[in-house]
C-alpha cells in the first residue's frame, strides 16, 4: 500500500507538485483534432492538470493553445473571435497569434506596447487525431515522438474523448487490471462472439480463465504487463501483453488500441481512446459505428451517461446521485451482472464510485494486482527523476515508439512470454531506487 503522502505525491498535478513538474516534461494529449478542425473555427475550452486554456485553428491551419483569459482584463477568450490569422478578445479589442504573440491591442495608442509582451501559450502537434501539447520549460523540450498508427490515414483510425470524475490515476489502474474483465465487463464478454468486429474476437475468451498468472517487468519506457491464461492440455498459454508507456499512455494487448489518460485537474480526467486497422477502414460506416457501439463510445452512450465534452458535469453525469444509472431489478432478475448499460459505463462507475481522488493507504492488495503496483511505482519513479534533475523514463532518444506494442499470442511451455514482445528490453535495475517496493 502507498502511505497518504505518497498517494498525494502521485495523484496531485498542479503546477508546483513533483508529479505536475514531470509531467510537463512530457507531450501531454489534450483534445480531439476533429474538436479544433474548422480553420477560424470556435476556439475550445480546455483544462489540462488545472490549467484552463482556449485551443483554436487560426486561418492558415495553425493550432493556437493560449491562457484561457486575456492577459488585459481577464476575460474568457473562448468567447473570442477566430479571424483573419489571430483570436481577437470581444472585451477590447486585443488579439493574440497561435504561438502566443501579440498581433493588436486597438485601445492603445503606442503602436509599440504590444511589442513588450505574449499571452502564454503552448507548442501544439497534431498527431494521430489528437492534438498534443508541450507545458513544461522550453529548454527542456523533447523531441516528439511519433507512434505508427499515427501514420496512418485518417479512414483507419478512431479517436474518441470523455471525462470523469476522477483522479487520472483511478482511470489508469482499470486498464493494467486484467482479471476484473471477467467480472464487471461479463455481460459484454458473453456477446462478443455475436459481434463481427476484431474487437469483439480478440477480447471474447477472456472470461474462460478469471485467475490468470500475472507478471511485469520494468522497460526502458515504463513497463510490461503481462496476464498468462492456460491453453491447449501441452502446457501452452495464452498471453495478453499490456505496455504501459509513462506516463499516460496504454497500448491494449489486442495490438490496435491505445489509450491515454491526462489530468484535467487533480478531480477529473480525460480519457483518450484510438483504434486503428491497417487493413480496414475503421474510421468509416459501417465498421466505425459497430466499433464504437460495442464498446459503448457511441455519441448517444457519451451524452446520457454525461461524459461527453458536451454534457460533462450536467445533471446527465453519472454519479452517486444517480446510481449510476444502475438497474438493480435487472441484477435481482439475472439479467445482467452489473446492472449497468456497457462497457464504458461500467468502468467509469466503478473508478468515480471510489471518490474523487481515492485513498490508498487502506488498499490490500493482491497478486491479481501486480500491475497497479508496478504503476504506482513508474509513476513514482518519474517523479523522483525530475526531482533529482534527471530525464524521466521514456524520453530519451534511444526509445523507439516505433518498436512498443500491445499484443496477445500463444507461447509454449517452458518458453518466456517476453518472447512475444522481441523489442523489449529491461530496465537498468537501479530505476526504482527510492520508491516502495511491491
Amino acid at each position: 500500500m502507498l502511505t497518504h503522502d505518497e498517494n498525494m505525491r502521485m495523484c496531485l498535478t498542479g503546477v508546483d507538485t513533483p508529479m505536475g513538474r514531470a509531467l510537463r516534461r512530457y507531450w501531454v494529449p489534450a483534445l480531439l483534432e476533429t474538436e479544433v478542425g474548422e480553420c477560424d473555427g470556435d476556439p475550445v475550452r480546455i483544462e489540462i492538470m488545472g490549467e484552463k486554456l482556449v485551443a483554436f485553428r487560426d486561418t492558415e491551419g495553425n493550432i493556437g493553445i493560449l491562457n484561457e483569459f486575456c492577459c488585459h482584463r481577464g476575460a474568457s477568450l473562448s468567447l473570442g473571435r477566430n479571424e483573419d490569422c489571430g483570436l481577437r478578445c470581444i472585451y477590447h479589442g486585443w488579439k493574440f497569434a497561435h504561438d502566443g504573440a501579440v498581433l493588436d491591442t486597438p485601445n492603445v495608442k503606442d503602436p509599440e506596447f504590444k511589442t513588450r509582451f505574449k499571452i502564454k501559450s503552448y507548442p501544439a502537434v497534431a498527431a494521430g487525431g489528437i492534438i498534443w501539447i508541450y507545458m513544461g520549460a522550453p529548454e527542456d523540450k523533447p523531441e516528439f515522438k511519433r507512434y505508427p498508427w499515427m501514420d496512418l490515414p485518417a479512414s483507419h483510425l478512431l479517436t474518441t474523448i470523455h471525462f470523469e470524475d476522477c483522479n487520472y490515476v483511478q482511470v489508469t489502474e482499470g486498464l493494467l487490471d486484467t482479471t476484473h474483465l471477467g467480472f464487471l465487463h461479463s455481460d459484454g464478454l458473453s456477446h462478443a462472439g455475436d459481434v463481427q468486429i476484431d474487437y469483439a474476437a480478440k477480447v471474447g475468451k477472456m472470461a474462460d480463465d478469471l485467475a490468470p498468472e500475472l507478471a511485469a517487468e520494468d522497460t526502458e519506457f515504463g513497463f510490461h504487463y503481462a496476464a498468462l491464461r492456460k491453453g491447449d492440455s501441452d502446457g501452452s498459454h495464452n498471453v495478453r501483453i499490456t505496455s504501459f508507456v509513462a506516463p499516460f499512455t496504454v497500448l491494449n494487448p489486442n495490438g490496435d488500441i491505445a489509450t491515454l489518460m491526462v489530468p484535467v485537474s487533480d478531480t477529473t480526467s480525460l480519457f483518450i481512446h484510438v483504434f486503428w486497422d491497417t487493413e480496414k477502414a475503421i474510421g468509416e460506416e459501417p465498421l466505425r459505428s459497430q466499433q464504437l457501439e460495442f464498446v459503448g463510445l457511441t455519441d448517444h452512450h457519451l451524452d446520457s451517461y454525461g461524459i461527453s465534452r458536451r454534457t460533462f458535469g450536467t445533471p446527465a453525469t453519472a454519479g452517486h446521485h444517480n446510481r449510476f444509472g444502475q438497474d438493480r431489478d435487472a441484477m435481482r432478475a439475472g439479467k445482467t451482472f452489473s446492472g449497468l448499460p456497457g462497457l464504458i459505463e461500467e468502468d467509469v462507475a466503478v473508478v468515480v464510485s471510489s471518490g474523487p481522488l481515492r485513498d490508498r493507504s487502506g488498499e490490500r492488495l493482491s497478486s491479481a494486482d501486480i500491475g497497479i503496483q508496478r504503476l504506482y511505482r513508474t509513476l513514482l519513479t518519474i517523479a523522483k527523476q525530475v526531482d533529482e534533475g534527471r530525464e524521466p523514463m521514456g524520453l530519451g532518444s534511444a526509445v523507439d515508439y516505433g518498436g512498443i506494442v500491445g499484443t496477445s499470442g500463444v507461447v509454449s511451455a517452458g518458453e518466456p512470454w517476453q518472447s512475444l514482445v522481441p523489442g523489449h528490453k529491461k530496465a537498468q535495475p537501479n530505476r526504482m531506487s527510492g520508491v516502495p517496493a511491491e
